[in-house]
Order: structure tokens, then C-alpha cells, then sequence
């Protein structure tokens, strides 16, 4: 259906995976003949976002391209039903267990734009010489900076910026439900223009030089994108990057900030499969332009006589030396006694019996900060200690199983560790393997993902000292001591986890969570649900409000999800039990 009475508008989009991600999570929904815009940013492990985010675009494609009620009410039915499509599709297929998205979406009518919103990706609203955000962030560092109590950049540089605690699709929602979606309108003239983009953008390009750049390249809105996303680049493109703007026609005459010379972005491109629009290229600004007149024997003139280049073929020799001669060197230094006895290689592999190690702790002891240990798919019947600087991966999730040794303490512990992760483990106890403690995270700052730990008679997993590690994507289920205790000053992470039916010991129910002393953890987005006491057990009331807020507790009421000692109430059953099967995270 065309947009009624709506003003002519110039549209460009883009979408780019950044420079430090292979793959690009982002989606990006633009009809401008509808007047339907929408950014969608997916949240998940592996491929899980990018489903999430595909999902919701088509979803939301094919219920607003249906009016059959006002704008803002449909917003809200087709977020709501794009959350109930991923919710379903992940408690179907457990690989995709814990995935979500966060979106901004707008609808051009009428001389008006109406935004559902729900997460962190954002729409700013546009004048000559003037830009505002309409969207509040659904974060905690952005509902500071929405607040006033920080500014734009120290947002921007926050720890916490990536933590989020609204998303479409990690629990069922209602399409009215309070605190599920923001819906807004603005007008829009021809004079205005409006930017919608992912936080791959506005984590790293300030809304005053989005404007300024929106401005520079106002008659080519297509440069515009292109530049936004290089900008984005240039500033390290620490995650995907997607830009959605639309200009009214006279936005351009309006601005009061051109570039001597803009030089059009090329009209032909290959697709973007992530858009259905030409890939982004960025454009060329001014200088850039003027550059690209001068001959190859000027720049090339001036390349050489600059001071930097001596240095910077220095660095370079450098480099290609310790690349040619890096394991001769190694070699000679073990021999002299030097550092550590050389490896060949950047991975080691274990268990696959052709001259790999037999053990994990074998490669362990061998392996060197930087490394990676990669484990073939069997049982292991050994402790395993991590160590600072190797990533412990199985490539094929929960293929390879850790089962102690009766006695031997946790299956897997870090004592003082740093910058180790641990990727696709299944830690497993049972009749024929007891098993105590799951996990043990002690003074460490590691990563574990994807992870699934059962069967620990008295802990999943334990993290005190001054824990700061992350645990994501991961399933604590059926231990019957208990999902995860926290204790002493830690301040772990704990992201979209499956924490469900544990401590279920008859006479010694125990809690899903349980936070002593004053430890304070980060918990956000965990599906915590049919544990044999409450959801979370608090030492004290902190944090509870926002514990409840983030996390979802199948159905329970906030006296009976999060409880202190002193308000403890025996176990209640959750309206709607967990269904998944045993092998899902």
C-alpha cells in the first residue's frame, strides 16, 4: 500500500559487518514507496542473531505492509508478533536457545513518522543544524545519558555500554504489555529528515558528526550512509554497522554546511544481502578528491619524502622478520633456557590421534598465551585447569564431555586467570561419574560460552574472590545442588543462560541463583526458570528490582522470583515449565 499524502523523500540505506566481526547480525528493512524503515539488530550466539534479526524483518515486512489499523497500533502488533515468531522458533530448535533482537522501526504517513522501538539501536530526528534523538535506549548506561547524569561520550566509552535490558524475542510479550515497546511520533516535513541506526554507529560516531556529515553530503544521502559507515570503520567497527536515511526534498537547500565539491557515490553496486539494496562503497570527500587529481609521480613524491615513512618501513622489515624467523628464535631461546619450550603453531589439537595430545591437560601444559586448544568430540575423564592467554574450544558443540575423576574437585576451575575462554563443552555428572562442582571461578576474568553443565551435586558452578568473568549462551540445568552460587567481592557477567530445574534435592531445595557477602553479578537476559527454590536468593534487597526487570522467571511475581532469606517461601511451580530437551544450552 503507497504512503497517503506523505511528502517526497530521498532514501538511502547500508549495512556492514565492521571490522572485527566475520559476519554481519544486522538486518535492515527499507521500502521507501511503503514508507516502512526499520534497523534490526540481532542478539545471540553463533548464527542465533542473525535468524533472530532475519525473523523480525520479515515479519515486520509483511504486517505493516498491511494497514488495517492505525500506525501506532500496528507498530505494536508487528514487534509483538515478531517476538512470538523468534520466542516460538528458539524453544523449538535448541540450537538457537537464548536468541533475540533489538530493533527501531518508522513509518512515513501523512506528514508524520511513527517509531516503535524496543533495545538500543536508535532514531534521531533531523533539521538544518540540528539533530535529536526521539528513541530512548533501553540500557543501563543509556538510560543515564538519556537522564543527563553522563554525557554522549562517556556513554560511548562505558564498560557496561553493550548491556541491554529490553530485546524482541527472549520471552513472551503482549503487544500493549507496559514496558515491552516505546511508540512515538514526530512530524516530518520537507525541510526535515530522520536517521535510524544500530549501535555499531552510535558507539562510535558522536550524533554531532552523524549530523555533520548527514549535512556535508545532504544532496547525495546514499554518500551520506557510505560515509557514516566508514566513519564507524575508521573508529575500530567493533560491531555490525547499519544506517537507514531518509531526507525530505528540500532538506538540502535547507542545510547550512556543504562540501566544496561532493562527489556522487557510483549508482551501480552489487546487492547487499543483508538490505536487498546496493552494497555500501564509500564515497569520496573533498580532499580525497582533490588527491585523486594529482599525478601517480606527485603522490608518490610526497609518500617518500614524509617522515613517517622511514619508520614505517622499519615496522615493516620488523614484522616480516619475526614471521620468517619466529620459530628458529623460539627454538634457540628453549635450548638457552628462554622462555617457554617452543610449539609449532597457533592451535593445538587434542584427541584426534594423529599426533595430537591425548589429554586436555597435556595441551594445556604445553600451550602458549595466544593459543587455542581445539578438543575432537569423546569423553574426558580428567579435571581441567585453565590458563591465562588459551581459548578451550570443542568446534563441535557439546560434543566433547568432561566427567572427572571421582574426588578430583571441580570439572573445570580457574584460579587467578586471565583472558581464557572457553567455547562448546558439556560438563556431566551422573551414577557413574559423581560429580561436586561444575565450574569454579575464582580472582579470574575469563569468557565461557555455549558451555552446558549437569549433574553437579553441589554446585553448577561457583564464582567468589574477585571474579570478574563472563558467562553467555550457556544451559546450568539439573544439578541437584544448585544452578550457580556468587559469593565474597566477584562480579561476574551472566548473559542469556538457560539456568532451569536445579536444586530440585528432595528436602534441600536450592535456588537458581544464589548472591552472598557482596558480590554484585551483572544478569542479564537469563531464562531462569523450575529451580527448586526461588529464582534468585539475595543476601540483602540490592539489585532486585533490576534483576527482575532484565531476566525473565516463567511467569513468576516478583515476590516470588527474587527473595532474601528473610522472605523465602517454598518452592512455587512456574506456569510454564521448561520443554527443551537435555542436550539444549
Amino acid at each position: 500500500m503507497p504512503v497517503s499524502s506523505a511528502p517526497r523523500v530521498a532514501a538511502a540505506c547500508g549495512s556492514d559487518p565492521g571490522r572485527e566481526r566475520e559476519n554481519n547480525e544486522d538486518r535492515v528493512l527499507f521500502e521507501p514507496d511503503r514508507g516502512i524503515f526499520a534497523v534490526i539488530d540481532g542478539v545471540g550466539g553463533e548464527s542465533a542473531g542473525e535468524v533472530a534479526a532475519q525473523t523480525a524483518r520479515d515479519v515486520l515486512r509483511a504486517r505493516l505492509s498491511r494497514r488495517t489499523t492505525d500506525l501506532g497500533q500496528l507498530v505494536r502488533e508487528g514487534i509483538a508478533l515478531a517476538n512470538k515468531q523468534i520466542y516460538d522458533q528458539a524453544r523449538r530448535d535448541e540450537r538457537l536457545a537464548g536468541m533475540s533482537c533489538v530493533l527501531t522501526v518508522a513509518m512515513l504517513d501523512g506528514g508524520h513518522v511513527t517509531v516503535g522501538h524496543v533495545g538500543d539501536s536508535r532514531l534521531y530526528a533531523l533539521r538544518p543544524g540540528e539533530i535529536r534523538k526521539i528513541t530512548r535506549d533501553h540500557s543501563p548506561v543509556g538510560a543515564r545519558e538519556d537522564a543527563g547524569e553522563i554525557p554522549e561520550i562517556e556513554a560511548m566509552r562505558h564498560p557496561r555500554r553493550n548491556e541491554i535490558f529490553r530485546d524482541v524475542g527472549s520471552a513472551p510479550h503482549e503487544p500493549d504489555e507496559e514496558g515491552f515497546i516505546d511508540v512515538e511520533q514526530f512530524p516530518f516535513d520537507p525541510e526535515s529528515g530522520f536517521l535510524i541506526c544500530s549501535d555499531g554507529l552510535s558507539d562510535l560516531v558522536t550524533s554531532g558528526r552523524i549530523l555533520e556529515l548527514v549535512e556535508a553530503y545532504a544532496d547525495d544521502p546514499q554518500a551520506a550512509v557510505d560515509e557514516l559507515i566508514a566513519e564507524a570503520n575508521a573508529e575500530g567497527g567493533k560491531d555490525n554497522i547499519s544506517v537507514v536515511l531518509v531526507l525530505g526534498d528540500r532538506f538540502a537547500r535547507s542545510v547550512r554546511r556543504r562540501p566544496a565539491a561532493p562527489i556522487p557515490s557510483p549508482t551501480a553496486r552489487s546487492l547487499d544481502e543483508t538490505t536487498d539494496r546496493p552494497a555500501p562503497m564509500r564515497s569520496q570527500s573533498p580532499w580525497k578528491a582533490a588527491q585523486a587529481r594529482r599525478s601517480p609521480g606527485e603522490r608518490l613524491g610526497d609518500a617518500l619524502r614524509s617522515p613517517w615513512m622511514f619508520l614505517l618501513v622499519l615496522i615493516a622489515a620488523a614484522a616480516a622478520g619475526w614471521v620468517f624467523y619466529r620459530e628458529p628464535l623460539l627454538r634457540l631461546a628453549s635450548r638457552f633456557g628462554l622462555g617457554e619450550p617452543a610449539v609449532e603453531g597457533t592451535v593445538l589439537r587434542v584427541g584426534l590421534g594423529d599426533g595430537g595430545f591425548a589429554t586436555i591437560g597435556a595441551a594445556l601444559a604445553q600451550a602458549r598465551p595466544g593459543q587455542t586448544i581445539e578438543v575432537a568430540p569423546g569423553e574426558y575423564r580428567e579435571a581441567v585447569h585453565l590458563k591465562d592467554g588459551v581459548s578451550l574450544v570443542s568446534p563441535t558443540p557439546r560434543a566433547a564431555v568432561i566427567r572427572p575423576p571421582a574426588g578430583s574437585g571441580p570439572a573445570m576451575a580457574a584460579q587467578g586467570v586471565q583472558d581464557a575462554r572457553v567455547s562448546g563443552f558439556r560438563i556431566e555428572g551422573g551414577a557413574n561419574a559423581p560429580l561436586a562442582v561444575g565450574l569454579r571461578l575464582v580472582d579470574s576474568d575469563v569468557e565461557i560460552e555455549r558451555v552446558e553443565i549437569s549433574g553437579a551435586a553441589t554446585m553448577g558452578v561457583e564464582i567468589a574472590g574477585r571474579d570478574r568473568s563472563t558467562i553467555r549462551y550457556s544451559s546450568i540445568r539439573e544439578n541437584p545442588g544448585g544452578g550457580v552460587f556468587v559469593a565474597d567481592e566477584a562480579a561476574p557477567m551472566l548473559i542469556q543462560n538457560l539456568i532451569v530445574q536445579n536444586g530440585t534435592a528432595t528436602g534441600n531445595p536450592k535456588p537458581g541463583i544464589e548472591i552472598r557477602d557482596t558480590a554484585r553479578p551483572s544478569l542479564i537476559q537469563n531464562r531462569i526458570e523450575g529451580n527448586g527454590g526461588p529464582g534468585i536468593l539475595l543476601a540483602t534487597d540490592a539489585n532486585a528490582e533490576e534483576y527482575f526487570l532484565f531476566n525473565t522467571f516463567g511467569g513468576l511475581p516478583r515476590e516470588q522470583a527474587i527473595q532474601t532469606p528473610a522472605t523465602a517461601r517454598p518452592p512455587v511451580t512456574p506456569t510454564t515449565p521448561p520443554t527443551r530437551s537435555r542436550g539444549s544450552r
